[in-house]
């Protein structure tokens, strides 16, 4: 059974997405923790109600990057996690993760990359006015969401698109393809082929 961690800053709703797809499907893996940087953030009463365990901190408690890096690099090894999944983790991943856990670290970008990286990026699409927005898995490198893209999907702004109504349809597509992907990815290792 493939073992992993979600990492989410926020509301959770992508670690929703994952873990209901999940169960739903008895896929052969389990997520074994959840990693939030904000001890107040919603994805922690997800994480319980779901029956995961997680763990909570506060970043300007440590000296630094390196230094909550390799606490979470403990816990990540304390619960078995072989993967990370990013699930709107708001933070770069430093050098003592991408160490740790090189070429297992994707993340979910609402962006048809290398288009939009960074913050912001339906805002930044929808105020550039484009015609196809989309998101885009992507293992996670040194870089701002320059990782090698592993999928992407389109979807074309309608002349009447709100960012209200983009924003919801880029949440849609998201839940439905992270889910995917994150199963493919597992179980292509889980069979020893090339990831």
């Amino acid at each position: 059974m493939k073992k992993f961690a979600v990492f989410a800053s926020g509301s959770g709703t992508n670690f929703e997405a994952i873990e209901r797809r999940m169960r739903e499907e008895n896929w052969d893996a389990e997520i074994v923790l959840v990693v939030c940087d904000k001890p107040d953030a919603k994805v922690l009463e997800r994480a319980e109600k779901a029956g995961i365990p997680s763990f909570a901190f506060q970043p300007k408690s440590f000296d630094n990057k390196a230094a909550f890096e390799q606490v979470i690099v403990e816990q990540l090894r304390l619960h078995g996690a072989e993967w990370i999944v990013l699930a709107g983790y708001m933070r770069l991943i430093g050098d003592t993760l991408l160490s740790a856990y090189r070429n297992k670290i994707i993340n979910i970008h609402p962006s048809l990359l290398p288009a939009f990286p960074g913050i912001d990026a339906v805002g930044q699409a929808y105020r550039a006015g484009v015609k196809v927005a989309g998101i885009t898995v992507h293992y996670v490198d040194e870089g701002m969401d320059t990782g090698p893209i592993i999928a992407q999907r389109a979807v074309e702004l309608e002349k009447s698109e709100t960012l209200a109504s983009l924003e919801e349809k880029i949440h849609k597509l998201e839940h439905e393809l992270y889910p995917e992907v994150i199963k493919e990815l597992l179980e292509l290792n889980g069979r020893g082929e090339k990831e």
